[in-house]
């Protein structure tokens, strides 16, 4: 297929994934798919509304706000989210509610802003560790992973900016200073997937507190943390605005030495000889969504969209494929990994390789969609 037909059939496939999906029962969710359990508020989700939204303000086509609307309705009534519960202290729980600024002001409907309140309050109680980063759930504690600072910061930033005189928007990019401090490996200038403050679990290393390895879909989570959050806050934070974008750059820069020849990265990105590493699908396609929407926010040159353009169409050259009724199906992509928890993930090499790899799922689908809008705005700019 040339780029036009790609382009082409991306869009169809966007439209198969929200005429074949409600908020009871969307066919991207496959992690309560394989589970039989009934949906619920979840970050999953909440990807893949941002990337509708997305689609909205590239294309203008009112169907996709229409399907967000709906979507998010499903959830949301007058002043109350179904499902949700701020006492389980679950930073996942926040990324849902950074699309209701944007439904907001389409709206207009108060139950949203109504509803971003709510979930703005779980912030102020939630658990901390010493130095001040949210724990990224209470069953986790003293622990920061580089998925929360997607799950929450953006939101923060945004809720400060907007409704509260940017009271807490220091503490957000202290947050990312200390992320940066504890979690980032000189050597590599890569970021470790977790850090245990208290160095007690059984994941982490007693001196340093942190996971053992580089695994891709974090690093591409804390990539989109950095420019969503940057994106949302004001310029006059002069000082921070700009050491937020010197960390993004450094991160993109370390990064980028780990790309393949054929543009996609692995599963864990410093590993690429280990005979179970696997290039992955998602973490490849948020680094190239990231990379694009830096180029167009200014915070990165116009020369890095060939690395951007490398990873998603190298993606697309190998696990996007028709199956027998010639839908679209996108592979690669790694259901879940996390540290700890019940199955006791250990972080290693042999863990994050045994997590099962799925199709069409949102972890994959909604960066890959989110950099297909940016390709969209790009070849605009060129046409």
């Amino acid at each position: 297929m040339n780029k036009q037909q790609i382009m082409e059939n991306i869009h169809k496939y966007v439209d198969y994934l929200i005429e074949n999906s409600t908020w009871e029962k969307p066919i991207w969710n496959m992690e309560y798919i394989i589970s039989g359990k009934s949906n619920k508020w979840n970050y999953i989700d909440g990807c893949m509304i941002t990337a509708i939204l997305a689609m909205y303000r590239t294309t203008g086509k009112q169907k996709y706000v229409n399907f967000a609307n709906q979507f998010m309705s499903g959830f949301i009534k007058e002043s109350n989210i179904l499902t949700y519960d701020i006492n389980e202290y679950n930073l996942d729980n926040i990324n849902p509610a950074k699309n209701l600024f944007e439904l907001y002001e389409l709206t207009k409907d108060k139950k949203y802003l109504n509803a971003i309140k709510l979930v703005r309050k779980q912030l102020d109680t939630m658990p901390r560790t010493n130095e001040g980063n949210f724990f990224h759930k209470k069953i986790y504690p003293n622990q920061v992973w580089l998925d929360g600072l997607y799950m929450a910061q953006p939101f923060y930033m945004q809720y400060e900016t907007l409704f509260n005189n940017k009271q807490g928007c220091l503490d957000s990019f202290k947050q990312f200073s200390i992320v940066k401090k504890r979690m980032m490996d000189k050597k590599t200038g890569l970021y470790y997937h977790g850090y245990d403050e208290s160095r007690q679990m059984y994941w982490a290393d007693k001196q340093t507190g942190l996971s053992p390895n580089f695994w891709l879909r974090a690093l591409g989570w804390f990539t989109i943390a950095l420019v969503d959050t940057i994106e949302v806050m004001d310029e006059q934070m002069y000082y921070e605005y700009r050491m937020l974008r010197n960390q993004f750059r450094e991160l993109i820069n370390a990064i980028l030495k780990y790309q393949c020849e054929d543009g996609m990265f692995y599963q864990i990105i410093d590993k690429p000889n280990e005979p179970k590493n696997y290039p992955e699908t998602s973490g490849t396609v948020i680094i190239s969504y990231g990379i694009l929407k830096a180029v167009r926010l200014g915070i990165l040159p116009k020369e890095y969209i060939k690395y951007a353009e490398k990873a998603f169409f190298g993606t697309i050259e190998r696990y996007l494929t028709f199956d027998i009724e010639g839908k679209l199906q996108l592979g690669g992509i790694c259901l879940v990994a996390g540290l700890g928890g019940k199955t006791h993930r250990d972080g290693s090499l042999e863990y994050y390789f045994s997590e099962p790899i799925v199709q069409n799922e949102a972890k994959g689908i909604a960066p890959f969609i989110l950099a297909f809008t940016e390709l969209i705005e790009l070849y605009k700019e060129v046409a």
